[in-house]
């Protein structure tokens, strides 16, 4: 006789259920989702990056524009 015991659970609750793969638009919408959660996170971090970026380009512009002139 075998040592281990006979498990008597049904076959259909010990199957894995298989999951469908994310479609690439769900894939768009968790990465937005957590995009906005992370800048939502940061607060006025992603402000500060946005408006020194922006400075910076007008500034890189006006520059490129006394060169050029």
């Amino acid at each position: 006789m075998s040592d281990t015991p006979i498990d008597n659970t049904p076959l259909e609750s010990t199957t894995a259920v298989l999951e469908t793969p994310p479609t690439p638009e769900e894939l768009k919408e968790k990465y937005v989702k957590y995009a906005m959660r992370n800048m939502v996170k940061k607060g006025g971090k992603s402000l500060q990056h946005f408006a020194l970026s922006a400075i910076g380009l007008l500034a890189l512009f006006v520059g490129l524009a006394y060169l050029t002139k």
